[in-house]
């Protein structure tokens, strides 16, 4: 129940902050290639920086939804098996008959 508790208030929350903080982050790093890549002189350098921001920001964002996903999945896990030892709980489809 501890694990229900901490994953409804800390993680689960703290992990959507973390996605909405990078979304915030990443507008800026999109507007810092755009305008790098304006005023810069050397338009293959800047475009290489831009993929390399680019490359690193996918891998992040990817990381924090896996990191949330499976916290998520973690917490309906924890649910269902709390569902499943109620007492008063009966499922609802009754299970199959196998001769």
């Amino acid at each position: 129940m501890a694990e229900l508790q901490m994953l409804l208030e800390e993680e689960i929350p703290g992990g959507r902050r973390a996605l909405f903080d990078s979304y915030t982050n990443l507008e800026r790093v999109a507007d810092y290639c755009e305008n790098n890549y304006i005023q810069s002189a050397d338009k293959q350098r800047a475009l290489e920086e831009t993929k390399a921001y680019t490359t690193q920001s996918l891998a992040s964002v990817a990381y924090l939804i896996n990191t949330l996903a499976n916290n998520v999945l973690q917490m309906l896990d924890i649910q269902v098996r709390i569902l499943f030892q109620s007492s008063s709980c009966n499922p609802i489809f009754p299970a199959p008959f196998i001769e």
